[in-house]
């Protein structure tokens, strides 16, 4: 007599290291943008602002991918816990270590007013109305400064989250793709500032985009599988040109904005450059060093207080001429100022995730 033999099969479970790849190249390049020190098309020869062109593009790609990676980590706890539930615990992660940090900065500027004063130099509203400096300051930060897309990040989830019975609706993505292009034709027409504290729903579609890509992962994986590597890095060197070349026309016609993220062109960049990403996969070198899971966050709090606060301590005294040098020595010195800034707040994080402080990078 014939016997079968029945055997249960565990799922397989998905490999999601790419994640953490993705995560830490984005981190990379919104370093790099933030540590720039001269003013686009600076240069007098046009070869030259061509180059600087290319540095700035290369990395343009970032925050859009941050916000498509986002989306993606977060459809699987959309279904887990109800809207209230998710956006609690979400708050409790992310405001309180934001916070902390912002009053690091606040603090640590209005120290080093309070010590130019002094010295003899103008206090200006920290003396004469301190109240009023510090609510300025703080308003400051959260406007302009990079911890505005804390804030834009978590107001984009919860309008997911309102609409969240609609999440996988395709019409429900139209929606939110044509109100991001309407930043890209603003650029143009100039309804409203371009400045990004006014592009509140700007990157609310790249978010849902990730969400999306999450549910049909196997399907769009397979496709992404299949499509040749020659194809991808045409597809990123045309897209990459392309994206150079409406630049170089937003600020001919007087667009001084011309690099800004939501351009139509650096929206197609940045989709190509997160496909050649994901074919690429995970690299595991960047796991087993730079710690992206537990590090990014930190990393990204961190290294705005590190631009702002000790970058002058460091460059300042070598008195460096940026207005004057050529592109290949400002380069250069974006480059030294990256690596100091990435260290630093890498190694802080690090050294505080360790610690009963773990809470303020988000452990």
């Amino acid at each position: 007599m014939n016997t079968k033999l029945t055997k249960e099969v565990a799922p397989v479970k998905k490999n999601f290291d790419f994640v953490d790849t993705i995560r830490c190249i984005s981190m990379i390049g919104i370093v790099i943008e933030h540590c720039s020190i001269v003013a686009f098309n600076h240069y007098d020869k046009p070869f030259e602002n061509v180059i600087e062109g290319c540095v700035i593009q290369s990395f343009k790609f970032s925050t859009i991918a941050f916000f498509l990676i986002g989306g993606f980590l977060i459809n699987h706890k959309f279904q887990e816990y109800s809207p209230f539930q998710y956006l609690k615990n979400r708050f409790k992660k992310t405001i309180g270590p934001w916070l902390f940090w912002i009053l690091v900065l606040i603090f640590l500027t209005a120290l080093d007013r309070y010590i130019a004063y002094t010295k003899g130099s103008d206090g200006g509203l920290l003396i004469s109305n301190f109240g009023l400096y510090i609510y300025t300051l703080f308003s400051q930060i959260i406007l302009f400064s990079p911890y505005w897309f804390i804030l834009n990040f978590l107001i984009c989830i919860s309008i997911l989250l309102v609409f969240k019975k609609q999440l996988y609706n395709l019409w429900f993505g139209l929606v939110l793709l044509l109100l991001s292009l309407f930043y890209s034709v603003n650029l143009y027409e100039g309804w409203i500032e371009t400045n990004h504290t006014t592009a509140l729903f700007g990157f609310v579609f790249y978010l849902w985009l990730g969400v999306y890509f999450n549910r049909y992962y196997d399907k769009i994986m397979m496709t992404i599988k299949f499509l040749s590597w020659l194809k991808m890095l045409v597809l990123v060197i045309v897209t990459f040109v392309i994206a150079i070349g409406e630049s170089r026309y937003l600020y001919s016609i007087g667009i001084s904005d011309a690099y800004n993220t939501l351009r139509i062109s650096n929206i197609i960049y940045s989709l190509v450059m997160f496909t050649l990403l994901l074919k690429i996969g995970n690299l595991n070198w960047i796991k087993q060093n730079l710690y992206p899971r537990e590090t990014t966050f930190g990393v990204y709090l961190i290294h705005v207080i590190i631009i702002e606060r000790v970058l002058p301590l460091i460059f300042q005294p070598l008195k460096l001429n940026v207005l004057a040098y050529n592109v290949w020595e400002n380069i250069g010195i974006l480059l030294l100022r990256f690596l100091v800034t990435y260290i630093l707040s890498f190694y802080l994080a690090r050294l505080i995730g360790k610690t009963k402080m773990k809470w303020a990078v988000g452990n």
